[in-house]
C-alpha cells in the first residue's frame, strides 16, 4: 500500500473499539517512517484523482506533500487581514503540515446534519481554520474546487471575536484551562456513550455526574485547535459538537455542548 493511500482517510465514523488509542504525537499515519522519508514517498507518488472527490481525502495529501502544495496553491497567494493585503510568492511559501505532526485534528459543528457534509461530494468550498485560543485570532485557509481539483485560493486572518463560533471558543478556552470551571460547566448529568469493556464490538450507555467526571474526562487540546468548515455553513444556534478525530488510527471523541443564556454546558460525551 502506498503512502498516499494511507493518507486518503474518509470522513466516516472511526471511533476506536477501546479507550487506549489516544492521539499520537507523531503523524499517526506511519509512525515507523521519519517525516522526511514519508514526505519523499508521498512526493514521488501521484495523488490519485479520487482524492479530489472529498476534501478530507485531499487535505491529508496536501498537508503531507510540499510538491502537492506548490501545485495546488494559487500563487501569488493572497493573505488578507482586514484592509491589509499581502501576497506570498511560490518561492516564499513554507510547507505547512497543518495537523499531521500531532496525529489528530478537531472539528466544530452546530448539529449532526453538518457532520455529514464531509461525506458530500457536491461541497466545492471549504475553509480550514487554525484557531489560536491564547492569541485570540483565527487563520483561515480558503479552498475551492476548480475544474474538479481542490485549490487553496487565499488566506484570511480574523480576530477570534469575529468568528461565528466566538462565544463557544471563548468558553472552550476557559473550559480546557480551568478544572473547576470545567466541572461547573457540566449538565447535572452528562449522557455517555463508550466502548463496552466486556465486548469489543459493543457500546455501553450511561450518565456521568459531576463527582464521577474526573474518571471520564478526556484530554482536550488547548492553545491552538483546528476546524474545517464545509461549504457555506454558519455557526448558528445554541449547540456545538466538538470532535477530536485521530488520523488513520480510529480514535474519535465527541463532546456536545448546549448554550443556555450566556452559559455553555456539556450535555453528552461519546468516545
Amino acid at each position: 500500500m502506498t503512502a498516499v493511500v494511507l493518507l486518503s482517510v474518509a470522513c466516516t465514523d472511526r471511533r476506536s473499539g477501546g479507550g487506549n488509542d489516544a492521539p499520537a504525537d507523531s503523524t499517526g499515519v506511519a509512525d515507523s517512517v521519519p517525516n522526511d522519508t514519508l514526505e519523499e514517498l508521498i512526493s514521488e507518488t501521484p495523488m490519485p484523482k479520487a482524492a479530489d472527490e472529498l476534501f478530507d481525502d485531499f487535505i491529508f495529501n496536501f498537508a503531507a506533500s510540499k510538491k502537492v502544495q506548490l501545485a495546488r496553491i494559487h500563487f501569488p497567494l493572497q493573505v488578507v487581514k482586514g484592509e491589509e493585503h499581502e501576497q506570498v510568492q511560490k518561492s516564499g511559501w513554507t510547507t505547512d503540515h497543518f495537523f499531521m505532526q500531532q496525529g489528530f485534528y478537531t472539528l466544530i459543528f452546530s448539529d449532526e446534519a453538518q457532520m455529514q457534509l464531509c461525506n458530500d461530494t457536491s461541497v466545492n468550498h471549504v475553509t480550514l481554520e487554525k484557531i489560536y485560543l491564547n492569541k485570540k485570532f483565527v487563520k483561515q485557509y480558503v479552498f475551492g474546487r476548480e475544474n474538479g481539483l481542490w485549490m487553496m485560493q487565499r488566506v484570511q486572518l480574523i480576530d477570534l471575536d469575529e468568528s461565528p463560533n466566538a462565544s463557544f471558543l471563548n468558553f472552550y478556552s476557559k473550559f480546557v484551562a480551568d478544572s473547576l470551571f470545567q466541572v461547573e460547566s457540566l449538565s447535572a448529568t452528562v449522557d455517555f456513550v463508550g466502548p463496552d469493556p466486556d465486548d469489543d464490538f459493543a457500546q455501553m450507555e450511561g450518565v456521568i455526574t459531576k463527582d464521577t467526571w474526573p474518571a471520564f474526562a478526556p484530554e482536550l487540546p488547548s492553545d491552538m485547535i483546528y476546524n474545517i468548515i464545509y461549504g457555506d455553513q454558519t455557526a448558528a444556534g445554541d449547540k456545538r459538537v466538538f470532535v477530536i478525530r485521530g488520523i488513520a488510527n480510529g480514535f474519535e471523541v465527541e463532546l456536545t455542548f448546549k448554550q443556555s443564556g450566556e452559559h455553555w454546558r456539556l450535555t453528552k460525551l461519546v468516545t
